[in-house]
């Protein structure tokens, strides 16, 4: 036997369908009196009525969902983001629609235009950004969704004006720069990353500069390139000893500190030392980027820049939540949050 319809709680609500319709389901641009509001959801009770979910979201403009898009769910840097972001959705009353896609501005550009068609409440968009050409066509199609009422935001760097939750990637890698030379460390290596990638490049930059102020800078031949993961980290690590040569291991020679732009990339490089017949602390100190929780059961424990990345998460969600400015508001300036890492030594760096 089908359910009370919409109609019969209007009529037995005294009201007409739209005051119903907006009392139940809600407006994206019209209210309902508080004492008509009561009635309508009495009688609602009443008639045992059960709301359609779609419906709710063509009258209010937007579904409960909201997309998550991070680069590679594997790596623990984003699970860990992603957990941030599902739990405050979850406190919201919202369901999380997540995608990863292996830095591919296309299939990020492809999954926003899919929430919009959606109407999906809002989409953050999870870790580093690419160079801004490549990121143009991308920029676009959140600026569009942003326009048609959805929410947005980033983590990692800007792009354009839109909300953006931002590491400050070279602060925090300046500081683990100061750290290590503060314990006494002059000779370093550096696993870059790609070179287009602004996370990694920041990263690299703001460890460098720091050690050039400080009278050490780290030589042409010891910054290497390669891929933003383990495996990258692990190759990257092979290279620059290649490079470096044998003298890692020979008395007199000063102690050398690698620093690989993430933390998946320091525990490849561990592996890769370790391989190489290298002790790490003991031949060549390693740090990395991130403080992700798998280092929890590296050996030995990683020093790192500590980033809450389930904290930044939350804080991704809220500023993709939280109303747009208008254009004439004298407010109306891009909204960052800015989030600065702390460095944490551990003993993959002893002091010298």
């Amino acid at each position: 036997m089908p359910g009370p319809t919409l109609s019969e709680v209007a009529r037995d609500a005294g009201v007409s369908l739209a005051t119903a319709s907006r009392a139940i389901n809600g407006s994206a641009n019209r209210t309902v009196r508080p004492d008509l509001r009561e009635r309508v959801l009495a009688s609602a009770r009443r008639l045992g009525y059960s709301p359609d979910p779609s419906a709710q979201a063509m009258a209010r403009g937007r579904t409960t969902s909201v997309g998550l898009v991070v680069h590679d769910i594997a790596d623990p840097y984003f699970s860990s983001l992603a957990a941030g972001v599902a739990d405050a959705a979850d406190r919201d009353g919202l369901i999380v629609t997540l995608t990863s896609t292996r830095h591919s501005p296309e299939r990020e550009r492809a999954f926003v235009e899919l929430m919009d068609r959606q109407r999906a409440r809002a989409v953050v968009l999870g870790g580093g950004r690419l160079t801004e050409d490549a990121d143009g066509a991308l920029r676009g199609a959140l600026e569009r969704y942003r326009a048609s009422g959805g929410g947005v935001s980033l983590v990692g760097q800007p792009l354009g004006d839109l909300p953006a939750v931002e590491i400050a990637n070279a602060d925090g890698a300046a500081d683990l720069a100061r750290a290590l030379h503060g314990l006494g460390y002059r000779a370093f290596g550096v696993l870059a990353g790609p070179g287009g990638h602004r996370t990694a490049v920041d990263r690299a930059r703001g460890f460098t500069e720091a050690l050039s102020a400080l009278g050490s800078p780290v030589a042409a031949d010891a910054v290497v390139e390669c891929a933003f993961t383990r495996d990258g980290g692990h190759g990257g690590m092979s290279e620059l000893l290649d490079r470096l040569g044998k003298g890692l291991r020979g008395t007199g020679s000063p102690p050398v500190a690698v620093f690989a732009v993430n933390d998946v990339m320091a525990v490849g490089a561990m592996a890769a030392a370790r391989e190489a017949g290298l002790r790490v602390p003991e031949d060549v100190a390693v740090a990395g980027f991130d403080d992700i929780v798998t280092l929890r059961d590296v050996t030995p424990a990683l020093t790192t820049v500590r980033i809450p990345l389930a904290e930044v998460g939350e804080q991704a969600l809220a500023l993709a939540l939280a109303p747009s400015l208008a254009p004439s508001d004298d407010d109306a300036a891009p909204q960052r949050v800015v989030v600065r890492g702390e460095v944490v030594l551990r003993e993959s760096t002893p002091p010298l």
